[in-house]
């Protein structure tokens, strides 16, 4: 359509918007404008046709904690990887799912968020790098799926599928919803491949720690004490 969106720039709020510009510079992203107001800063980011705003907000807004804030795909995950490790950054190698043949990583910014980056050209299995240990799959998706099987209830295969619509044979293991209440149950590899590529997909919980039990504790209680 002519009048649909015609950029997208996200934005991250940062504490401080040289030190994020030098960690995204590892990426490919380089400054192309900057500007202040007062205690206040922002910095335009481009790499390629990609663009990225950092806004150094004082006071500092207070910002809800995700378990992803930005996927991104980068030409060579080797290259990439190298220089975040030589800059001191921690990279945790995530393996090869099908969305990102050719490996996928995970780090995280100066400002604590978590940022996943993968390769979309896929590389001979040999020449695939090896896990960092127990913590290589995405954490977050292995404590829902380990969560689920310590309560049960969970349906016998997963309900994703492939892309091409053959069903699943492995075992269902995290369940998503979404912000319009539908729900399914998937195996690790379709969960990671749905919170990608469905909007507005999340990690759900049977647990009673969810909202309800947040908007139970903020009801008035009553007095014990007038009680007795």
């Amino acid at each position: 359509m002519q009048d649909g969106v015609q950029a997208q720039v996200p934005v991250l709020y940062v504490a401080d918007a040289d030190a994020a510009g030098r960690f995204y510079a590892h990426f490919g992203y380089t400054e192309q404008r900057f500007g202040s107001d007062g205690d206040s800063r922002w910095s335009y980011l481009r790499c390629g046709e990609l663009t990225l705003l950092l806004a150094a907000v004082k006071p500092r807004l207070v910002t809800v904690e995700l378990p992803l804030l930005l996927y991104l795909y980068v030409g060579d995950l080797a290259a990439t990887t190298d220089r975040l490790i030589a800059a001191g950054y921690a990279v945790e190698r995530v393996g090869h799912p099908e969305h990102a043949p050719g490996g996928e990583c995970r780090v995280t910014d100066p400002d604590g968020n978590t940022v996943l980056y993968g390769q979309r050209r896929g590389v001979p299995a040999q020449a695939r790098a090896a896990r960092t240990g127990a913590e290589a799959r995405f954490s977050l998706i292995r404590e829902a799926a380990e969560a689920v099987g310590r309560r049960g209830g969970a349906p016998a295969r997963c309900q994703i599928g492939s892309p091409r619509g053959e069903p699943c044979p492995e075992p269902a293991e995290v369940k998503l919803a979404d912000s319009w209440g539908d729900t399914v149950w998937g195996c690790l590899a379709h969960t990671d491949e749905a919170l990608l590529n469905a909007r507005g997909a999340f990690l759900a919980t049977d647990d009673a720690m969810g909202l309800a039990a947040f908007l139970a504790a903020r009801h008035p209680q009553p007095d014990a004490t007038a009680q007795s």
